[in-house]
Parts: C-alpha cells; sequence; structure tokens
C-alpha cells in the first residue's frame, strides 16, 4: 500500500507539472498525462511517434463526470457502460472543454469510466481526466503488460509507476462502442 500512496504523489507531481506518466489501468498499460494540458498532450504525441489526428482515449473515475466533457451524453451508451462488466470505451458525441487535439473532427471524443482503483485515486485526487494510449510506438504493438513495453517508451516519459509491474497477467485493450444512426450500439472493436 505504501508504493501504491507513493506512486499516487509521483503521479501527481508529474501530471501538475505537464509532463507524462506510464502507468497501468484497468486494460493494459498506457501512457499518460492530465488530459487538459496540451503541452503535455504534445509530448504523448511526439513519444508514440503517432499522427496527431488520431485522437486518444480519456479516463474518468465517475460516469457523473462524463457531464464535464460531453454535451448530452446518450442514455443507451450511459446505461450500456452500467451494465457492462468488462472495460469499455465509448465514443461520445458533443465533446467540450477539453484540447481540440483530444477531440476529433466530427466533435467526438473517447472516453472510458475506469474500475482499477490506481486509475479511480489517481484521476480523484488529480480532479482532471487522465489521457490513455497503448504504450507502445505508434503501429507497434501493444504491451500486453509491463514487460513488453519498449526501453525507448519507459526512458520517455517523466514517471514510470511502480505498481503492478510484477503483474504478468496478460491485458487486452478496451472494447469500443459507438452510438449508431439507429440508436443501436455498433462494436467498433
Amino acid at each position: 500500500m505504501k508504493e501504491f500512496q507513493h506512486d499516487i504523489i509521483q503521479s501527481l507531481n508529474v501530471l501538475n507539472n505537464d509532463g507524462i506518466i506510464l502507468y497501468p489501468t484497468d486494460t493494459i498499460w498506457g501512457i499518460g498525462c492530465n488530459a487538459t494540458n496540451e503541452k503535455a498532450i504534445k509530448k504523448i504525441y511526439q513519444l508514440k511517434k503517432r499522427d496527431e489526428k488520431k485522437s486518444m482515449i480519456i479516463l474518468l473515475s465517475e460516469i457523473n463526470d462524463l457531464k464535464f466533457y460531453v454535451s448530452e451524453p446518450s442514455e443507451i451508451i450511459l446505461q450500456f457502460l452500467l451494465e457492462s462488466r468488462k472495460p469499455v470505451t465509448a465514443i461520445f458525441e458533443n465533446a467540450f472543454n477539453l484540447p481540440d487535439l483530444l477531440i476529433n473532427e466530427d466533435g467526438t471524443v473517447a472516453i472510458r469510466i475506469v474500475k482499477d482503483s490506481f486509475c479511480q485515486r489517481l484521476i480523484h485526487q488529480s480532479g482532471v481526466p487522465l489521457v490513455s494510449t497503448s504504450a507502445n510506438i505508434s503501429g507497434g504493438n501493444y504491451p500486453r503488460n509491463f514487460n513488453d513495453i519498449s526501453e525507448e517508451i519507459k526512458n520517455g516519459v517523466d514517471y514510470v509507476v511502480q505498481h503492478r509491474r510484477d503483474d504478468v497477467n496478460i491485458y487486452e485493450p478496451s472494447s469500443i462502442i459507438k452510438l449508431n444512426s439507429e440508436k443501436g450500439i455498433d462494436i467498433i472493436r
């Protein structure tokens, strides 16, 4: 527990100073930053060698926080998220209060409500959503656990979280859903 709290404190310090972290999520290891900090977001794009037109996922700790970043979230999607047992990222229309780098050209944003205790506490204590993108160079394989992460990524962040480094379980990215024109759910991934 001491390591857990130390990671929270160190991560908050980095997030509050335009930095980026390497951290475990409720799915795969991710590179993250304060999702309202454009300078930090640009650092992630540079590290991943990712095209800025490809937006990234945002993590929130509570479903009620959607109201701060999405205008009129779909009740159908909200219900799906509440009932889902596995991690699901939803694409929401009418995003706001986020840097343009995180909002797609069509006004949508990808958001996941995390159930992981580390992520929930970090988001709650920071008071802002986190960016979450796979801890790999763009186009490469996503890391299934900490051991799969390249040295280039580990050395390119401002802080590497200690929590769950020894976890050798295999993790998968979240499912991604979107509301279709018939008001049904399309599973994109």
